[in-house]
């Protein structure tokens, strides 16, 4: 069985004399296929009338358990981005019936957001296409080849969070 990416490499073997296949096959084809999952994604959002950045939010929200909600500061700092882009940003999604922002009851200094029944259904939309786009991928591989590949990956992945910080943003309650 062949791919473009055998292709690819048989070219540039010719022209790299110290170039691994098997190094850049597999980079190249996680590559590709992170990019064809972003794609999907994309496509998905578009389908909602959903920018990836409303998205963003509404998965930071959703993440937080019921009742999901959380403060404008935790979302900042979970969504890595400039508490006045996020005012912006909140101001837009709760214009557009994604979520609400009220006043916490038992600190009325503190401001809560929370997500709406569109926000949820929003979510949960994209999410399921992301899901089916994520199980048509894999649906080549048996059970204990998508369990195998995953174990692989998690070596690869911890050898680099031993290296650094996490490559995925921690998902706790705020």
């Amino acid at each position: 069985m062949e791919d473009s990416i055998d292709r690819h490499i048989a070219y540039w073997s010719r022209e790299l004399a110290d170039l691994d296949p098997d190094l850049e096959g597999a980079i190249t084809r996680m590559q590709t296929l992170v990019a064809f999952l972003r794609r999907r994604r994309e496509a998905a959002l578009k389908a909602r009338r959903l920018k990836g950045w409303e998205y963003d939010v509404l998965w930071r929200l959703r993440s937080t358990g019921p009742p999901y909600q959380a403060t404008p500061t935790w979302l900042a700092q979970a969504l890595d981005t400039h508490p006045a882009t996020l005012t912006s940003r909140l101001d837009r999604l709760e214009e557009s019936g994604y979520l609400t922002r009220a006043h916490d009851p038992s600190d009325r200094r503190r401001l809560l957001v929370a997500l709406t029944d569109k926000g949820h259904a929003a979510w949960e939309g994209t999410i399921g296409d992301q899901a089916a786009a994520e199980h048509a991928l894999l649906a080549p591989l048996t059970g204990d080849e998508r369990a195998q590949l995953s174990a692989l990956l998690r070596k690869v992945a911890a050898a680099v969070e031993a290296e650094g910080p996490p490559l995925m943003p921690p998902v706790e309650r705020p």
